[in-house]
């Protein structure tokens, strides 16, 4: 498999995952292996380096992950956003939530083509713009940490701050017809609908 030139995929670990009692979202299993050990394990196919946003490095450390913690506390994806950047060496990133199940190296290749000329590259889809699904250049990273000093800014307006390329649903369907690759884990039903298992680690 050939890398993707210049690119880091990072696994963003944030969020207390409340509605799935506090398990870390991350670990719950398709066929029996962890979502993020099947996220990682893609990443280290198709970038130079993988990472993981987290602020808790222990259940991290047996995938064996380099993990980046938040340079700015409490800002939620933004911020994940914000270390990944800041972490990364590359001049690209590709940031995922870990909880997505269904990353895949295709419609991943897909938005990596569209990065010429771009400060990011998102999709378009039925909740909105997807940030944990996007490349986002290191030139952003000026613009990132202005927006995080002066308040609590969405990715999305983080997106339209730095003129971000869009790529529309329309066109996203022709390599993921039902949005599949954006699919992630925040409640029970969830794991019953997307035919996962419940997570194998949780926080003592």
């Amino acid at each position: 498999m050939e890398p993707i030139p210049d690119c880091t995929g990072v696994l963003v670990a944030g969020g207390q995952a409340r509605r799935l009692g506090g398990a870390a979202k991350g670990f719950a299993r398709l066929r029996g292996v962890p979502v993020a050990e099947r996220s990682l394990a893609l990443f280290r196919d198709l970038f130079d380096e993988a990472l993981v946003v987290a602020n808790d490095p222990g259940p991290w450390v047996a995938l064996g992950a380099s993990v980046v913690p938040d340079v700015v506390p409490g800002k939620g994806a933004p911020g994940g956003l914000h270390a990944a950047l800041r972490g990364a060496r590359t001049g690209w990133i590709f940031t995922a939530a870990c909880d997505m199940p269904f990353l895949s190296e295709g419609p991943i290749r897909h938005l990596a083509s569209r990065r010429d000329g771009a400060s990011a590259v998102l999709v378009e889809w039925e909740r909105g713009l997807e940030g944990l699904h996007a490349f986002w250049s290191r030139s952003a990273l000026p613009a990132v940490e202005r927006m995080l000093r002066e308040g609590d800014p969405s990715l999305q307006a983080i997106a339209a701050e730095i003129g971000a390329r869009v790529v529309p649903a329309r066109e996203w369907r022709e390599v993921d017809p039902d949005g599949r690759c954006l699919e992630n884990v925040n409640t029970p039903e969830d794991l019953l609908r997307l035919g996962l298992e419940p997570p194998c680690w949780s926080p003592p």
